[in-house]
């Protein structure tokens, strides 16, 4: 690995395949099966992944990354989107570096988001601080939850 520093984040420590390409670090991404460029969002990216399957359970198979979608004729990308066995979306993540503050423009990022893909939850991380939320759809608007449910609790 180069000299770029990664911070410790505020997840179990994981075992990460990385390698330098010339100058570019990489890190081999277990869902989409390639390696890709390492940059700060996507450590807390793979780093919120693992965290997914290992401790919530949610199946690596049933993970898209960066996922492409529309909102209001726009094409967008999600982080993360985890989808149950029937293929519907259940959970939003959005990813930011650990220098990121989140802020409200994270959470209504967030919130643009699904207006295409209507999930029940949503997931803000920079790695250090991580905010879950339930979406009451009728009203639009969110309350936050204590942790992530696992997968086995859907």
């Amino acid at each position: 690995m180069s000299s770029i520093a990664f911070p410790r984040l505020n997840f179990p420590s994981y075992a990460f395949r990385l390698k330098t390409v010339g100058s570019r670090n990489k890190i081999f991404d277990e869902v989409r099966k390639c390696w890709v460029l390492l940059t700060p969002e996507e450590w807390v990216r793979q780093h919120t992944v693992r965290w997914l399957v290992e401790e919530k359970k949610y199946a690596s198979s049933l993970l898209a990354l960066e996922k492409s979608i529309e909102v209001n004729g726009l094409e967008k990308r999600c982080d993360i989107v985890a989808y149950n066995t029937m293929g519907k979306p259940i959970l939003i993540v959005e990813c930011k570096a650990a220098s990121v503050e989140i802020s409200q423009e994270v959470f209504d990022q967030t919130a643009r988001y699904n207006l295409t893909l209507e999930v029940d939850l949503f997931l803000i991380t920079n790695g250090l601080r991580h905010f879950c939320c339930s979406i009451n759809h009728e009203n639009k608007s969110y309350n936050f939850l204590p942790e992530l449910p696992s997968f086995l609790d859907f």
